[in-house]
């Protein structure tokens, strides 16, 4: 996986990006197991800032939000079959709302979110699905400070699982999955984050673009297939049982991307394109094998 600048003798390993979101655990858990951790130069951030530092070409390789590669489409190619979506409720992208959703317009929606993707969803959703259309406003996601000054909230990540397994029935809140009404809109999965490659970078060095994509695979097929273990880990550091995080590991999640998954993402995009700034046509651009980039 190893490669060298121009003029050094220095092996230089991919930098690559590291959501530090619960829902991305299954995927880097296993590299360390696999000893392809030491192979990677990983920056762990939040879901916009690594979306950004790949557009920006401060990482190589990294997960990027739907919205932003739709955007960037044309910098970037997608790594296959590998991805973080949902094939109905994903636990993790929620709508908690004081009043039924059909209530909504005019009403305050406060974004709690730092996924440009779950947000625009979320939007499309009240005001497409629902026929709402609600004065959104930013703020730190904190349902209850959040509800404080809102009749709804969005969240994603692990403040979106507390908030939907514990603040939420507590309160008597109603938890709206963000996964699931796509699903019974559209009949689609969703695809919240792909992994995809600087185009420049697949061209100059596609041997290591390929070793992360295989290391990628390796770590998720093994996080997966030792989930009860994976979930028994993190519950020592998390509010939440192992049971939990093995049902939302195992079942909620989804971490492919086949053709179900890229007609979802090409429905997302001729919803939202018009307005979102890319075109509704977008074509989803994978990475292909290493003897087909070089020949």
């Amino acid at each position: 996986m190893t490669g060298r600048d121009a003029g050094s003798s220095v092996a230089v390993r991919p930098r690559v990006g590291h959501i530090q979101f619960l829902n991305c655990l299954p995927l880097y858990w296993g590299l360390a197991r696999t000893g392809n951790l030491l192979d990677l130069d990983l920056t762990k951030d939040t879901p916009e800032k690594l979306s950004d530092q790949l557009v920006n070409g401060s990482l190589d390789i990294g997960p990027i939000t739907c919205v932003e590669y739709l955007r960037h489409a044309d910098e970037l190619v997608v790594l296959p079959d590998i991805a973080v979506g949902s094939d109905g409720p994903v636990m993790s992208c929620v709508i908690v709302s004081r009043v039924p959703l059909g209530q909504l317009d005019g009403r305050r929606v406060a974004l709690g979110s730092t996924s440009r993707t779950s947000v625009r969803l979320a939007q499309l959703l009240l005001e497409e699905r629902e026929g709402v259309r609600p004065e959104y406003f930013g703020c730190p996601p904190d349902l209850d400070a959040m509800l404080a000054d809102a009749d709804a909230a969005v969240l994603i990540g692990d403040p979106a699982l507390r908030a939907s397994l514990e603040q939420a029935p507590s309160q008597g809140l109603a938890v709206h999955d963000l996964g699931e009404m796509w699903k019974e809109w559209t009949g689609l999965p969703f695809v919240f984050a792909v992994w995809a490659a600087r185009r420049e970078f697949v061209e100059r060095r596609p041997e290591a673009v390929a070793a992360v994509h295989r290391a990628f695979l390796e770590s998720r097929d093994l996080s997966l297939a030792e989930a009860g273990r994976v979930a028994e880990q993190a519950a020592r550091w998390e509010a939440f049982s192992a049971p939990v995080l093995e049902r939302y590991f195992s079942e909620a999640l989804d971490f492919s991307l086949g053709e179900r998954q890229i007609a979802g993402i090409a429905e997302f995009a001729r919803r939202v394109g018009h307005d979102s700034g890319f075109a509704p046509d977008v074509t989803v651009s994978l990475l292909e094998p290493v003897g087909a980039v070089l020949s």
